[in-house]
């Protein structure tokens, strides 16, 4: 398990919070914020949500999907070693938990997974957005990977939130989507082959987008916390470049300004988004073209963790465990560290995403 600095952390204790469970979060929710006035600050996770935590009254709830216990109260402390409980004479539940976990990325379970758009399955997550799993798995926890999709443009019902992430990335696929960040000025429109990585604790709000609006998102962990900020109102400032976010920074990439050059597999070309940097080395990311039909050549393996999402066109990837597979339009494939592969092209134009992800 590895550990890091949690961007949620406050100076002071938070207030302590009741537990309720619910079978459905989201009628559940909907009661809590539309009848009973309450407002949500947390929701995990972004894409099938089974948590949420409101505030109104006086009290913060959390909202446990699943859960039929009577009722649990969690007190925050400074206490280190592994939270305890006991039980009060009425029979509620007195849950001692960390004031600021640590944020922890599971060890992971390694494994090359193909996912076919074709087979896909949408589920609707946070602010109404439709979610596919590209990872089926999560390789064990560590890392999520999703096309998010808006079919219908015009202003997204978003609220300014920030994520406690190690590594977490947007690259618009299809359509157009207009997103305000913290620190960095007047909102920014990503067209397709555009990009950002989203440091961890950086406050954001989608504000619209074009219908049938796609992005590819990766994040590592894979359940990882949404917070809402309902204090900050954004844009906040004039941009301020550089800036440190659980040490790592903002990075935009802007695909009209940016050069293809020979990949590490000729003839392919590749734009670099330029992550590794601000992302103190977690994770890098290439949009790979070809303009013709290449031969699979070696694509030797190393300790990273490889994804690749295919934009247009055919890419042809040998020697796995699956045998030869042909990937299509929205398909992706992802590579276990060690996992050696040979990789071309199958038609006259394909592209796609290339990421590599740092090992624990």
């Amino acid at each position: 398990m590895t550990a890091g600095r949690n961007p949620a952390t406050a100076d002071a204790l938070p207030p302590a919070q009741v537990v309720l469970g619910c079978r459905e979060l989201a009628p559940t929710l909907a009661f809590f914020t539309e009848r009973l006035g309450f407002r949500l600050e947390r929701i995990t996770p972004a894409d099938d949500p089974c948590l949420a935590l409101v505030f109104g009254r006086g009290l913060r709830i959390l909202l446990r999907r699943g859960d039929e216990a009577a009722g649990t109260l969690q007190i925050p402390t400074d206490l280190e070693g592994d939270p305890q409980h006991e039980v009060a004479p009425n029979g509620t539940r007195i849950e001692w938990i960390p004031r600021a976990p640590a944020l922890v990325i599971p060890k992971g379970r390694d494994e090359t997974v193909l996912s076919r758009a074709e087979e896909a399955s949408w589920v609707t997550g946070r602010a109404g957005m439709r979610y596919r799993d590209l990872i089926p798995g999560r390789q064990g926890g560590r890392l999520a990977g999703s096309v998010i999709q808006i079919r219908e443009g015009g202003a997204v019902p978003d609220s300014v939130h920030f994520h406690s992430v190690r590594f977490q990335m947007i690259f618009c696929s299809r359509g157009w989507v207009r997103v305000v960040y913290q620190d960095q000025g007047e909102p920014i429109v990503l067209a397709p082959g555009d990009a950002v990585l989203q440091p961890p604790g950086i406050r954001h709000r989608v504000l619209e987008s074009s219908s049938d609006l796609e992005v590819v998102e990766l994040s590592c962990p894979a359940q990882h916390d949404t917070w809402l900020d309902h204090e900050l109102e954004l844009p906040n400032v004039p941009p301020r470049t550089g800036l440190d976010y659980g040490g790592q920074r903002f990075a935009h990439h802007v695909a009209n300004r940016s050069p293809w050059l020979p990949w590490q597999l000729p003839p392919l070309e590749g734009r670099c988004l330029g992550f590794r940097d601000a992302s103190a080395g977690w994770g890098e990311a290439q949009v790979v073209r070809s303009n013709g039909p290449s031969s699979p050549q070696p694509w030797l393996a190393d300790r990273h963790l490889r994804f690749l999402h295919v934009l247009r066109g055919e890419v042809e990837v040998r020697g796995l465990p699956q045998g030869t597979t042909r990937l299509t339009e929205g398909d992706s494939l992802t590579l276990a560290p060690g996992q050696d592969a040979a990789l071309g092209t199958a038609a006259s134009a394909s592209e796609f995403l290339c990421v590599q992800l740092a090992p624990d």
